[in-house]
């Protein structure tokens, strides 16, 4: 996905392209959009519990006239939870000094629980106590460089998280990886004591999301065997002499790690293997310690994600039981599981029970299970999707979670549930995507919701729905100066003719019926998420919007084969990635053209990234006649170069299935190319390789067909910094070039 640009016009490189007269206009109108979405924000507020109360305190006004605020959730009584004027006069006495601006002196609280808070001004720490509202200085809680999580490597993939040293949970030890082996190191002295002495580069120890049992006597790290798994080049070419690095590499059917996990004693050093693990084509997730400290919970998935196993080990042996295992003839979840597993499994109190997402009756619900992984209860029934659990009241016998439920298919309401099965309610009311956060007590809850029409509100509710009061909301009328047209919802049919699918269409704020506009189908389509935007803040809403300021229609549309609407729904892409997914959108494309004159169907582009990338490519080669220009960013053309765990799932494995992949490649159809077709690749890419564009170039040119290449040298799957604004202003601009949102020819007369 291209991130949304907030470019200063001016700065970047002369594109090689013409520009119609009127682009510098129209890219302005694209760069000032984003401001609708910072406008936005006013009414999204995300407060922070008290401790362990049910008062709940935000920031305002930052940085003059800052104000910290506070809600009793019992009583809906808003009012600062500090005395400006006295902090101030406090805060003057032991700086020597007035304290800048006209408000409190600092935009964060350090911490904050129901008795004090501390702060930082002028680089000292301050505590208040609260109830006296007396200031006083504070050590300042910096920490020395022992005490410091030590970073060990870069994650691996674009936006994933840099790997540290895992520190326990009493503060004592930090657990740290080198050379393949562990060590623990004291934050006491920084001495390191030795875990493990037969590591290497190939078969090693990782910390990576390494577990700490609740006493910090134990801890569950990983090995790993990379022996026979590829390696993939990442050229850095800037280097005054090119460097290459190896970075390990499973693409679709070739040979995976082989992972394991063991689990430590910190005091004798002995460790033992987690029965369950070190099987060959399997991926391990770690859940955690149970609530006792006795057990370690973790899954187990098979690589095509079609048997997927709960395992409970034992701490002191590491021999483990399976708790419950579940089988799909098609896929569980495939990518939609490996980015949503840690809400598969919610612990219910202290015995043991726990609630399982699952969707082996081709909806996802929650199932409630004892220790033993016996079936207690399913808690939920209809045809709807479960997005989540959000809280287990256990005293009040309540689950509380996210579905999409009514009136609209995508609507995401808040839903509470007996843990037998009975009463379900619905809490939530207003159409839209709801995210919720509830006390610590389950008593209350903060509900953000939107849609994307619809700007944010902030509300707090009881835990049976009720509305408390209003904490944030964002005027219309400011929106709407700003540039904001509501999307319009519409409803069309799938290629099959029978299955509803639902977009949004983007139109621009000068919007005239009586014109014939281009229009842009903005895609992504990849079968782990949907697309079309919900909430009203969704940054793909916001670029969308900035495309029609800039003068175009823009269509979204989910298509089959995407998740949030059963199984049945999401099997259309089981072996048939790239079949469906075009079709699709060409048919809402058709649909709507047939209903809209304004719509001219002779100007039609796409654009997308990764995944999108891929469906774009997929567009312009199978649908030459419906679509006219593309831009691909970040793609693959054919699945053999994908990476392994994202597509095998759906796909199966290629030596099984070599026609399936056979047909999901675009590199046998370039000759089928007719519009103007870009391609933008970081060279650093590990997500989708930059080897997959370079045979895209090289079919084109086997083909003999002209198209556009931009590459950005050092980047990774998402484009950063110039290189993001490069490639975001050349993709506008190749539209602006080649659909001409400058030519709007009348509406024929006559014409509806």
């Amino acid at each position: 996905m291209i991130t949304l640009l907030l470019f200063t016009l001016g700065v970047l490189s002369p594109s090689l392209i013409e520009d119609p007269p009127d682009a510098a206009e129209r890219i302005a109108a694209f760069s000032r959009y984003p401001q609708v979405r910072q406008l936005a924000q006013k009414g999204i507020l995300e407060p922070k519990w008290l401790g362990e109360s049910d008062r709940l305190w935000w920031i305002e006004g930052a940085p003059d006239e800052t104000v910290v605020f506070v809600v009793d959730a019992e009583a809906g009584k808003q009012e600062p939870l500090l005395d400006t004027k006295k902090v101030r006069e406090q805060l003057e006495k032991h700086l020597g000094h007035e304290p800048p601006y006209q408000g409190l002196p600092f935009s964060e609280l350090k911490s904050a629980d129901e008795t004090s808070v501390t702060f930082e001004v002028e680089g000292r720490t301050f505590r208040c106590l609260l109830e006296s509202g007396r200031v006083s200085p504070a050590p300042s809680g910096e920490q020395s460089e022992r005490e410091k999580p030590r970073k060990l490597r870069k994650g691996f993939t674009a936006g994933a998280p840099d790997i540290h040293e895992v520190p326990s949970p009493d503060g004592r030890w930090f657990l740290g990886d080198r050379d393949g082996d562990l060590y623990l190191r004291s934050t006491l002295d920084d001495r390191e004591v030795v875990l493990t002495e037969d590591g290497a580069e190939e078969l090693g120890w990782r910390v990576d999301d390494a577990r700490w049992s609740p006493d910090s006597l134990s801890v569950v790290a990983g090995h790993i065997d990379l022996n026979g798994v590829a390696r993939l080049p990442v050229v850095h070419w800037l280097k005054t002499t090119e460097d290459i690095e190896w970075a390990p590499y499973v693409k679709a059917g070739g040979r995976m790690p082989l992972s394991a996990l063991d689990v430590f004693d910190v005091i004798s050093g002995e460790r033992h293997r987690l029965e369950g693990t070190g099987r060959p084509n399997r991926m391990l997730l770690r859940i955690g310690w149970s609530a006792d400290g006795r057990e370690f919970l973790f899954m187990s998935m098979e690589r095509t994600y079609q048997h997927l196993e709960l395992w409970a080990a034992d701490r002191e042996t590491g021999a483990s039981r399976l708790v419950l295992e579940e089988r799909s003839d098609t896929f569980i979840g495939a990518l939609h599981f490996q980015t949503t597993w840690q809400g598969r499994y919610s612990p219910v109190g202290d015995d043991g029970r726990f609630l399982w997402l699952s969707e082996r009756d081709g909806w996802f619900r929650p199932y409630l299970f004892d220790r033993a992984g016996k079936l207690l209860a399913v808690l939920t029934r209809g045809d709807f999707d479960v997005l989540a659990i959000e809280a287990v009241d256990v005293d009040r016998g309540f689950a509380y979670y996210t579905a999409h439920g009514e009136p609209h298919p995508y609507d995401a309401q808040l839903y509470r549930v007996r843990l037998d099965g009975r009463d379900q309610k619905k809490l939530t009311e207003t159409m839209g995507e709801h995210r919720v956060a509830f006390s610590p007590s389950k008593r209350f809850f903060v509900d953000v919701h939107s849609t994307a029409a619809r700007p944010p509100v902030t509300e707090l509710r009881k835990s049976d729905g009720t509305p408390v009061r209003t904490l944030a909301e964002v005027d219309p009328k400011k929106l709407q100066e700003a540039g904001f047209v509501p999307p319009e919802e519409f409803v069309v049919k799938a290629q099959d003719g029978e299955t509803d699918l639902y977009g949004l269409l983007f139109k621009p704020k000068d919007f005239d019926p009586a014109k014939r506009y281009p229009i842009i189908d903005y895609i992504y389509n990849g079968p782990f998420t949907t697309w079309v935007p919900r909430t009203f803040e969704d940054g793909r809403g916001v670029l969308a919007g900035g495309y029609a300021q800039a003068g175009f229609l823009v269509m979204m549309v989910d298509g089959r084969g995407t998740p949030g609407r059963g199984k049945a729904f999401q099997d259309v892409v089981y072996r048939a990635f790239g079949q469906n997914e075009i079709p699709d959108h060409a048919a809402a494309l058709r649909q709507l053209a047939a209903r809209h004159d304004f719509i001219d169907d002779e100007r039609v582009g796409i654009f997308g990234g990764s995944w999108g990338g891929y469906m774009t490519i997929r567009a312009m080669v199978t649908h030459p006649d419906v679509y006219h220009v593309g831009v691909a960013t970040n793609s693959v053309a054919d699945l053999y170069d994908h990476a392994a765990s994202p597509i095998e799932g759906y796909m199966g494995l290629p030596q099984e299935h070599p026609e399936d992949y056979e047909r999901a490649s675009s590199l046998r159809l370039a000759d089928r190319l007719k519009g103007e077709l870009l391609l933008i690749h970081g060279t650093s890419d590990v997500n989708a390789t930059f080897s997959a564009t370079m045979k895209m170039v090289a079919a084109l040119i086997e083909a003999g067909k002209p198209h556009d290449l931009i590459v950005l040298p050092e980047s990774d799957h998402w484009p950063r910094g110039k290189n993001q604004q490069y490639a975001t202003l050349s993709q506008l601009r190749y539209f602006l070039e080649h659909l001409r949102p400058d030519r709007l020819p009348e509406v024929a007369a006559g014409s509806e």
